[in-house]
């Protein structure tokens, strides 16, 4: 079954919309590879420009509701194209997208245009979240449309070709109970993503739990990378526990618990400590959509579900413990942990120190301290005796070398690059693409390690 298939209220048929002069910028053949396309028809600037639609390919917008900074909106796929859908040689289906491919019945004002800059950032932080072993969504290639996009002035116009295991979003659910197709929308979904949930009694609720161990598992590894989303409505949290939609996301450098980038959130809604609640906040939206689907009563519906979402603390804690522990070369993570990593991060906080850096410092000096104070000292001596308890040093030091990257997407580094290849000069980018395709080697060119001075007033827009 394909979403086309879905009743026809969840999409609208439409073609992208054709371009001057494609240019293609970046092609990933090493994700071509995996997914078994035929780079004779994939690596052609027309095809994933959206200038040639091959046949057999059905393009869609996909129809969704979202949550956006807690109040809801009609949305849908207002400048992206699902351009097919295709299936692995391993067996597995994937859509491939096309984002920023013009005007669709859900751009509202927009004009379905995404500009050079924010295409090419959405490609280098996705290939980097996948060399981190992050769930994400993947980038295929970018291609240059030969027109000007209007923002504050005019840009180069280009169009990413997005590939994830699926665009379901907890926003497509709310919209399908509004159409009272909620049921046909999940049974799809599970045949997609949870098959096994079909053969139990309950499957909807089998459903629900397994989305959010999968939200439980990223949020978690977010936290572990310092990764703040920015823009977690419920349409940019997707069904499959994979990252998508790189708007104003950024990584720290400084650690600041309450660190936030993006332009629009004034309130600091979606700041770093506060990720996990709202993905707890989302998955309540998700509950909310699968009501009529767990029991005819809908008190009994909703004691059900919320049983379900109240473990979701217990998932994302041990799951952070897990992610965190591996980070300081903890061997059996247990809950008597917590007080020892929650102390690690509040000195990261108190001294400004960088934390992808003193997590490397860390791994490479271990017996040496890497706080400057007496608590920082007193927290050291603790950590050593855990070490000692758990085995050696050496086995430590492997442990946190394989879960501490040695690089990660900068800002400052980001913006940079991203500024080159609009004047024209791409190769810095691919250079940058190179490094952080390999975040754990040990030979990193050190300007991609080095943080800014401080990231604080750090601003990132909603651009892709």
């Amino acid at each position: 079954m394909t979403y086309r298939q879905l009743p026809k209220t969840m999409y609208t048929d439409i073609h992208p919309t054709p371009v001057k002069a494609p240019e293609l910028v970046v092609f990933n053949d090493e994700l071509a590879a995996e997914l078994g396309l035929d780079t004779t028809l994939w690596k052609h600037a027309d095809l994933l420009a959206g200038n040639v639609v091959p046949e057999g390919f059905t393009p869609i917008a996909q129809a969704y509701l979202g949550h956006q900074f807690g109040y809801p909106a009609m949305l849908g796929d207002g400048r992206a194209i699902l351009l097919t859908e295709i299936l692995t040689p391993d067996g597995e289906t994937f859509d491939i997208q096309l984002k920023g491919s013009g005007r669709t019945p859900y751009s509202r004002r927009g004009d379905g245009r995404a500009a050079i800059g924010p295409m090419l950032r959405e490609y280098l932080i996705s290939e980097a979240m996948h060399a981190l072993r992050v769930p994400t969504s993947r980038s295929l290639a970018v291609v240059l449309t030969g027109e000007p996009v209007y923002r504050e002035r005019a840009l180069p116009g280009a169009i990413l070709t997005r590939v994830a295991s699926s665009h379901l979003r907890v926003g497509t659910l709310q919209y399908a109970r509004t159409q009272d197709v909620v049921k046909e929308v999940a049974d799809y979904a599970i045949s997609r993503h949870d098959p096994l949930c079909a053969q139990e009694s309950e499957p909807y609720l089998c459903f629900f739990q397994e989305v959010l161990k999968r939200q439980a598992k990223l949020i978690a590894r977010w936290q572990a990378l310092g990764f703040i989303h920015g823009v977690m409505n419920t349409d940019n949290m997707a069904l499959s526990g994979e990252t998508i939609d790189y708007g104003p996301c950024a990584f720290m450098d400084t650690y600041r618990s309450d660190q936030v980038f993006s332009s629009i959130d004034q309130t600091g809604r979606y700041r770093y400590a506060n990720q996990p609640p709202i993905a707890k906040w989302n998955l309540a939206r998700m509950a909310d959509a699968l009501i009529p689907l767990i029991d005819q009563e809908e008190e009994q519906a909703i004691e059900r579900l919320l049983e379900v979402l109240n473990t979701f603390e217990d998932h994302y804690h041990g799951a952070w413990r897990q992610a965190f522990g591996d980070k300081l070369g903890l061997k059996n993570v247990s809950t008597e942990d917590d007080i020892l990593i929650k102390r690690f991060l509040s000195l990261l906080e108190n001294e400004e120190k960088d934390f992808t850096n003193t997590f490397i410092e860390l791994s490479d000096n271990p017996v040496h301290s890497v706080f400057s104070g007496e608590e920082g000292h007193n927290w050291h001596r603790k950590w050593i005796e855990q070490i000692e308890k758990d085995g050696s040093f050496e086995k430590a030091k492997d442990r946190m070398l394989r879960a501490n990257p040695r690089v990660i997407p900068r800002n400052a580094m980001v913006e940079e690059v991203l500024q080159q290849a609009h004047r024209g000069d791409i190769q810095p980018f691919l250079e940058m693409l190179k490094v952080l395709k390999d975040p754990f080697a040990k030979d990193i060119p050190e300007k991609y390690m080095k943080p800014a001075d401080k990231d604080t007033d750090y601003v990132t827009y909603c651009g892709t």
